[in-house]
């Protein structure tokens, strides 16, 4: 039986740990081949590894590059393109936060407290980074009037957090231009939409030290259902949406899951009257 995303290819960007590896090894299981791009090369492998553990091997490309490179999107493009002769999708997941830039056990620290590197930093990686790459493939996309764009983000609510800054706001950036994006994609084939786990993650964006107890934290593969129904064709014409990753209920047709699972992207849910506190997560 043929597999949802049978000859899609996808980028994934922030592949070598956490959703990003559960992500790329979700897509493969699908069907789909995968140029996965990570700056850490030993994680990379370790990706690498799992995806031909599970007999995916010849469908997985890894690329090492850092996203915030002003040549890396063209470059990450053009070896997807040659190693599985096109690009279908892609998935704009690589970031950072605070805590991956200091040693452990170091705080947070409020925002007059990040120094100028850090904020720069965490700013290029969640936002420049993103844009880069959605600037180098939209135009591959659109060619072929067929595409996916999917950004991962944050909950609502982390955006404009204290202690969480300047990840929250550059999340929120992110989500704010994902959305205009999907408004001049529309109509073209090709759709843009965001996912988020719904809630902190079991990856280590969040330390061991904060959260002991990681039964608490939104297990990473609740991303891989959401992530495949948006890459497939059964999600033709869904943009400029959020999914809510664990409120999609596997149990259910995916299209009532994604009925469940959806907001506007961005803002656009704030104008309603009244607002479910959960669609903040």
């Amino acid at each position: 039986m043929a597999e949802a995303l049978d000859g899609k290819v996808a980028i994934v960007t922030g592949a070598g740990r956490g959703l990003g590896r559960v992500m790329t090894l979700g897509l493969l299981e699908a069907g789909a081949s995968v140029a996965a791009v990570e700056l850490d090369g030993p994680a990379l492998e370790e990706t690498q590894d799992a995806a031909e553990d599970r007999g995916a091997g010849e469908r997985f490309d890894g690329i090492v590059a850092d996203v915030t490179w002003n040549d890396s999107g063209p470059k990450i493009l053009r070896a997807a393109t040659e190693r599985f002769g096109r690009v279908d999708i892609l998935l704009n997941n690589a970031g950072t936060n605070i805590g991956l830039l200091r040693r452990e056990g170091q705080p947070r620290g409020k925002l007059w407290e990040v120094t100028p590197e850090e904020f720069r930093r965490i700013i290029e990686v969640n936002v420049v980074g993103t844009f880069l790459m959605t600037r180098a493939v939209v135009p591959a996309l659109l060619a072929q009037a067929w595409g996916r764009i999917i950004n991962v983000t944050t909950s609502l609510d982390v955006m404009w957090r204290g202690m969480m800054q300047p990840y929250g706001a550059s999340k929120a950036a992110n989500e704010a231009m994902l959305a205009a994006l999907a408004e001049e994609l529309g109509g073209s084939g090709v759709t843009a939409n965001v996912l988020v786990p719904g809630g902190a993650a079991d990856t280590r964006m969040v330390s061991r030290t904060a959260v002991p107890d990681r039964s608490t934290l939104v297990a990473p593969d609740v991303m891989v259902a959401p992530l495949v129904w948006l890459c497939s064709n059964a999600a033709e014409g869904v943009n400029g949406q959020r999914f809510i990753a664990a409120r999609w209920d596997t149990k259910m047709p995916p299209a009532q899951a994604a009925k469940n699972a959806a907001a506007p992207a961005a803002w656009q849910q704030l104008g309603r009257q009244s607002i479910n506190p959960a669609e903040l997560r």
